[in-house]
């Protein structure tokens, strides 16, 4: 097997990194997403407990305010059915004790601190005890954890969700949600106090992200459209180079066509040279001997033949270079070529007959137009419809005399107008406008228009021609845009 080329070794590196930098932008993409999520849940979670943990505070401080009677049925007993969480209510009278010595040691502290106090804690039961010291009676609240917690307004699917939430205090932890915490990947931690100093707690979320759950599908698409991406650049840099090395074969082969038919026409020209000189010398003979008195019409008659063979003899050798020198196609030679620049070129070397014409050309160019075309057939195009539009102008007064090029874009072709105010073209003669040696010139070959047909044909253009009324003619010139 070939060995790889250093280009080769680059574009595998490229495309590797690449595919590695997008996959990791796709991964951490993901990772932020999924860390907002989790910072987003979180926050919620510790609202909506700090936000129950103030309401036990205030239904402490309205108990203490209202300081209800000792009466039958003891009437705060009631909040267990509007508030699930408070198991029961303990009331210490004036004068009377707490049946805990916790709860006492509790109600000093309250009363230092005006404030709700923690009295006793087992959050692995699901337990804890608040305390406020009023008068004449102070109020203890025996809350439930599990029924505190917020579950209709749940930001998470506590069944489903991966993010598992405790409530941890003095070493002690009260699981609220058990998520699904495993070794590996990258972890999120989140971790804030209750809003409230009575009811210390600790929320704290934890989140881990596992391997799987990374965008496999994009960073896997990701990949696949970098390597068609590269292969599409590889294909077109593998059909730039065929392109050029065409380019440069073919430019060989015109040079060495050059100097084949520098060579076959100076034998041409020997070989010619030979016919002609006898075809001449035997029909001024056939001439003289017409003349005599009598004519010699025998001797005259072998003159003419013999004339007759060497014309047959040069026709031979003209269509042996005919079929020699036969006009290469320019379409491995196309390029992008500005259509505006390839008319004012025409224009400025045809600058001396606009004087001489007394006319002075107007271009429009409503749209900059790049059309596929070799150079200089394109030029060669516009200079015979110029020269041909000039020598059509010089039939009308100096005073009528009008030309107008317009170039434009229309959907994929750029469009060359030439309109002229000249004696134009006659009705039965435009459809032969392009035929080989049809002319309406006395002196033309008609030629000229064949052959500019024949190139914009060879460059995937096309050349059409109309009248112009009242007088003048219009020939329209396409070619197909430039790739962007």
């Amino acid at each position: 097997m070939p060995r790889p080329s250093l280009r080769h070794i680059a574009a595998a590196a490229a495309w590797l990194a690449l595919a590695v930098l997008g996959c990791v932008a796709l991964a951490r993409g993901e990772l932020a997403r999924l860390r907002e999520a989790f910072e987003t849940d979180a926050r919620i979670v510790h609202r909506l407990l700090s936000q129950r943990a103030v309401q036990h505070d205030a239904v402490l401080a309205t108990l203490a305010l209202l300081q209800p009677a000792d009466g039958a049925g003891r009437p705060e007993q009631r909040l267990a059915s509007v508030y699930p969480q408070i198991l029961g209510i303990e009331r210490r009278a004036a004068g009377a004790a707490w049946s805990n010595p916790r709860l006492a040691a509790a109600e000093a502290q309250s009363r230092s601190r005006r404030l709700p106090v923690l009295a006793g804690a087992e959050l692995a039961a699901s337990r804890y005890q608040l305390v406020l010291a009023a008068e004449p009676a102070s109020f203890a609240l025996n809350m439930d954890l599990r029924a505190a917690v917020p579950w209709a307004e749940w930001p998470m699917a506590v069944d489903r969700s991966p993010v598992r939430v405790t409530l941890e205090y003095a070493g002690q932890q009260f699981l609220v949600q058990s998520g699904r915490i495993a070794d590996g990947g990258w972890r999120f931690d989140f971790r804030k106090q209750l809003a409230t100093d009575s009811q210390p707690f600790d929320v704290v979320a934890a989140r881990q992200v596992g391997w799987s759950e990374l965008p496999w599908v994009w960073m896997a698409a990701w990949c696949l459209a970098v390597t068609l991406a590269a292969a599409a650049v590889l294909a077109l840099s593998r059909a730039r180079g065929a392109r050029q090395r065409a380019e440069e074969l073919v430019r060989l082969g015109r040079v060495g066509r050059l100097n084949a038919l520098g060579e076959l026409a100076a034998g041409m020209a020997h070989e010619l040279n030979q016919p002609l000189t006898a075809v001449l010398a035997n029909n001024q003979a056939a001439s003289r001997l017409l003349q005599q008195d009598p004519p010699d019409l025998a001797t005259a008659r072998t003159a003419i033949e013999q004339a007759v063979q060497q014309s047959r003899r040069a026709t031979e050798v003209i269509g042996r270079l005919r079929r020699a020198v036969e006009r290469p196609g320019v379409a491995g030679q196309m390029q992008p070529v500005p259509l505006q620049d390839a008319m004012r070129n025409v224009l400025y070397l045809l600058e001396p007959e606009f004087k001489r014409c007394q006319l002075a050309p107007r271009l429009q160019a409503d749209a900059a137009a790049v059309v596929m075309a070799e150079p200089v057939a394109l030029e060669q195009i516009i200079y015979n419809l110029v020269t041909n539009a000039l020598q059509s102008l010089e039939q009308v007064p100096a005073g009528q005399r009008e030309l107008t090029v317009e170039l434009a874009r229309r959907a994929d072709m750029g469009v060359l107008t030439l309109t002229d105010s000249g004696a134009g073209i006659a009705a039965e003669a435009l459809p032969r406008v392009f035929e080989p040696f049809f002319s309406t010139r006395a002196n033309g070959l008609g030629l000229g228009l064949s052959l500019c047909e024949t190139l914009a044909q060879g460059m995937g253009g096309a050349l059409a021609a109309e009248r112009r009324e009242p007088r003048g003619a219009r020939f329209r010139l396409s070619l197909p845009l430039a790739p962007a």
